[in-house]
């Protein structure tokens, strides 16, 4: 069901400045959006490497780890999957076009929000 992880979102309070900090480490930006009041996408060089995705603190958000990404084949077949195993996701799935991404939210036993991404990821506008 999971192929992999898709992108870990963290949130800070200065997402050009953090842009800069990744990008000294050898991080390339990959995007830049305006999903989330604005955002920056980055990743290592190099095949099947996570995204980073970086946005600004907003409302009752906390500085830190939003969430983690998990790609999966194709999101309509696996939240079918997933609700015939018990779980309840959050959101069904849904296109967000600001990142090219179709995702389903859910959280874990924990409550740690988790988001399963489809691996065919279309052209951000």
């Amino acid at each position: 069901m999971l192929l992999g992880i898709d992108h870990i979102e963290i949130i800070v309070r200065d997402v050009e400045e953090h842009v800069a900090f990744y990008e000294k480490l050898g991080f390339q930006v990959l995007l830049r959006s305006s999903h989330h009041g604005g955002s920056a996408e980055l990743k290592l060089p190099g095949d099947n490497q996570p995204v980073i995705e970086i946005h600004k603190v907003s409302g009752e958000e906390n500085v830190g780890v939003n969430h983690i990404a998990f790609k999966v084949n194709n999101a309509q077949d696996t939240h079918q999957e997933i609700t015939g195993k018990g779980i309840s996701p959050e959101r069904a799935p849904h296109f967000i076009e600001s990142t090219g991404r179709t995702n389903i939210n859910l959280r874990d036993p924990d409550g740690w929000r988790l988001q399963l991404v489809d691996a065919d990821r279309k052209e951000a506008k």
